[in-house]
Protein backbone atom coordinates (compact mmCIF):
# COMPACT_ATOMS: atom_id res chain seq x y z
CA UNK A 1 0.00 0.00 0.00
CA UNK A 2 2.57 2.61 0.59
CA UNK A 3 4.50 1.21 -2.80
CA UNK A 4 1.17 3.26 -4.17
CA UNK A 5 1.42 6.22 -1.87
CA UNK A 6 4.86 7.17 -3.71
CA UNK A 7 3.48 6.31 -7.06
CA UNK A 8 0.83 8.94 -6.42
CA UNK A 9 3.17 11.23 -5.37
CA UNK A 10 5.51 11.06 -8.36
CA UNK A 11 2.22 11.74 -10.96
CA UNK A 12 1.37 14.69 -8.52
CA UNK A 13 4.90 15.88 -8.95
CA UNK A 14 5.40 15.02 -13.05
CA UNK A 15 1.99 16.24 -13.96
CA UNK A 16 2.47 19.72 -13.29
CA UNK A 17 5.82 19.45 -14.75
CA UNK A 18 4.64 18.18 -17.58
CA UNK A 19 1.86 21.19 -17.94
CA UNK A 20 4.47 23.50 -16.90
CA UNK A 21 7.28 22.27 -19.43
CA UNK A 22 4.34 22.76 -21.95
CA UNK A 23 3.44 26.58 -21.11
CA UNK A 24 7.10 27.09 -20.82
CA UNK A 25 7.84 26.11 -24.11
CA UNK A 26 5.17 27.66 -25.75
CA UNK A 27 6.16 31.03 -24.03
CA UNK A 28 9.73 30.44 -25.27
CA UNK A 29 8.51 29.19 -28.96
CA UNK A 30 6.73 32.78 -29.43
CA UNK A 31 9.73 34.56 -27.60
CA UNK A 32 7.69 36.14 -24.95
CA UNK A 33 10.77 35.00 -22.56
CA UNK A 34 14.39 35.45 -23.60
CA UNK A 35 16.76 32.03 -23.84
CA UNK A 36 18.79 33.13 -20.27
CA UNK A 37 15.15 33.46 -18.55
CA UNK A 38 14.04 30.22 -19.28
CA UNK A 39 16.45 28.46 -17.14
CA UNK A 40 14.97 30.29 -14.03
CA UNK A 41 11.49 29.33 -15.13
CA UNK A 42 12.65 26.08 -15.23
CA UNK A 43 14.07 25.81 -11.49
CA UNK A 44 10.70 27.72 -10.35
CA UNK A 45 8.73 25.21 -12.46
CA UNK A 46 10.38 21.86 -10.96
CA UNK A 47 10.63 23.42 -7.67
CA UNK A 48 6.76 24.15 -7.24
CA UNK A 49 6.17 20.29 -8.63
CA UNK A 50 8.13 19.54 -5.66
CA UNK A 51 6.07 21.63 -3.15
CA UNK A 52 3.23 20.30 -4.38
CA UNK A 53 4.33 16.53 -4.38
CA UNK A 54 5.52 17.79 -1.12
CA UNK A 55 2.30 18.86 0.05
CA UNK A 56 0.37 15.57 -1.00
CA UNK A 57 2.59 13.41 1.12
CA UNK A 58 2.50 15.94 4.04
CA UNK A 59 -0.97 15.00 3.82
CA UNK A 60 -0.85 11.73 3.80
CA UNK A 61 1.49 11.56 6.49
CA UNK A 62 0.51 10.28 10.33
CA UNK A 63 4.16 11.94 11.75
CA UNK A 64 7.25 13.45 10.97
CA UNK A 65 6.09 15.13 7.33
CA UNK A 66 9.22 16.43 7.31
CA UNK A 67 10.69 13.03 6.78
CA UNK A 68 8.37 11.41 4.33
CA UNK A 69 9.17 15.07 2.23
CA UNK A 70 12.62 13.76 2.39
CA UNK A 71 12.72 10.92 0.95
CA UNK A 72 10.18 11.83 -1.91
CA UNK A 73 12.78 14.61 -2.41
CA UNK A 74 15.63 12.07 -2.44
CA UNK A 75 14.08 10.14 -4.71
CA UNK A 76 12.99 12.52 -7.23
CA UNK A 77 16.77 13.43 -7.04
CA UNK A 78 17.87 10.23 -7.54
CA UNK A 79 15.86 9.50 -10.70
CA UNK A 80 16.87 13.27 -11.90
CA UNK A 81 19.82 12.18 -11.33
CA UNK A 82 20.23 8.79 -13.69
CA UNK A 83 18.31 10.59 -16.12
CA UNK A 84 20.49 13.56 -16.38
CA UNK A 85 24.23 12.15 -15.76
CA UNK A 86 24.32 8.45 -17.10
CA UNK A 87 23.55 9.28 -20.56
CA UNK A 88 25.39 12.13 -20.65
CA UNK A 89 28.88 13.41 -19.49
CA UNK A 90 28.70 15.75 -17.77
CA UNK A 91 30.50 16.04 -14.44
CA UNK A 92 28.84 17.77 -10.66
CA UNK A 93 29.59 21.20 -9.90
CA UNK A 94 28.68 23.35 -6.91
CA UNK A 95 25.65 24.63 -9.80
CA UNK A 96 24.21 21.16 -9.68
CA UNK A 97 24.42 20.20 -5.95
CA UNK A 98 22.88 23.46 -5.06
CA UNK A 99 19.96 23.21 -7.78
CA UNK A 100 19.60 19.73 -6.13
CA UNK A 101 19.72 21.09 -2.65
CA UNK A 102 16.62 24.13 -3.97
CA UNK A 103 14.00 20.62 -5.27
CA UNK A 104 15.39 18.93 -1.89
CA UNK A 105 14.48 21.72 0.46
CA UNK A 106 10.79 22.41 -2.06
CA UNK A 107 10.10 18.58 -1.23
CA UNK A 108 10.70 19.09 2.60
CA UNK A 109 8.83 22.43 2.97
CA UNK A 110 6.10 21.40 1.39
CA UNK A 111 5.27 18.56 3.16
CA UNK A 112 5.79 20.18 6.18
CA UNK A 113 2.92 22.18 4.88
CA UNK A 114 1.00 19.24 4.07
CA UNK A 115 1.57 17.92 7.68
CA UNK A 116 0.48 21.27 9.29
CA UNK A 117 -2.82 21.56 6.89
CA UNK A 118 -3.87 17.70 7.68
CA UNK A 119 -3.49 18.83 11.48
CA UNK A 120 -5.30 22.13 11.25
CA UNK A 121 -8.52 20.41 9.73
Amino acid sequence: MAFMKYIKVFLYILIPLFLFNILISLLYYFNIIPTNIVNYFKLIMISIAMLIGGIYIGTKATKKGWLEGLKVGLEMIIILFLFSYLGFDQGISIKTIVYYLILLASSTLGSMIGISRKKQN
